[in-house]
């Protein structure tokens, strides 16, 4: 790399310290590049970006961001997943290094936040922002249903005497 590719990568990384939601670290030593190109395939599928950088330039592009803590994970062969939405990374990381020991997951940064490696496996393990939605969706709505569902009871209960004595006279 040249000076002045050097310092345009550093300033998009730099930019994506700080406007990304989470962002994760993980050594890779030993994934072919066929399994590393499955793993940008389903982070970019979920919304998020892989990349490999160099730990220099990495330390050089977390200065002045709030995710300026994680700094001491950049030793080796190190990515960095990272998504707008905090729990994309977390999740198509962690769902990867399930399948691949390969990954391991070192931590990452949600804002100011520094997380360890177990800490970015229970984000991991959290609702999506959707999931939560439906859940409260399915809260709101839950009453209402119970409510039609009483109202309706004497109705139906009503419908079936009148069929078992209709079948009742039929057999008659």
């Amino acid at each position: 790399m040249e000076r002045a590719e050097k310092r345009e990568f550093v300033t998009e990384l730099n930019e994506v310290f700080k406007a990304s939601g989470s962002v994760v670290v993980a050594r890779y030593a030993g994934i072919t590049v066929a399994q590393m190109n499955d793993l940008r395939t389903k982070m970019r599928a979920a919304g998020g970006t892989v990349k490999v950088a160099k730990n220099r330039l990495a330390k050089i592009a977390l200065q002045g961001t709030e995710s300026e803590g994680i700094t001491d994970l950049f030793q080796g062969q190190t990515l960095i997943a990272y998504a707008n939405d905090p729990m994309t990374a977390p999740k198509v990381a962690m769902d990867f290094a399930k399948t691949n020991d390969k990954l391991v997951v070192l931590g990452g940064a949600m804002g100011a936040t520094t997380l360890d490696a177990e800490a970015v496996k229970s984000l991991a393990t959290l609702p999506s922002l959707d999931e939560l939605r439906a859940k409260l969706l399915g809260l709101i709505a839950a009453p209402a249903t119970r409510v039609a569902t009483v109202v309706a009871a004497p109705a139906s209960q009503l419908a079936r005497v009148f069929a078992a004595y209709a079948k009742k006279d039929e057999a008659a």
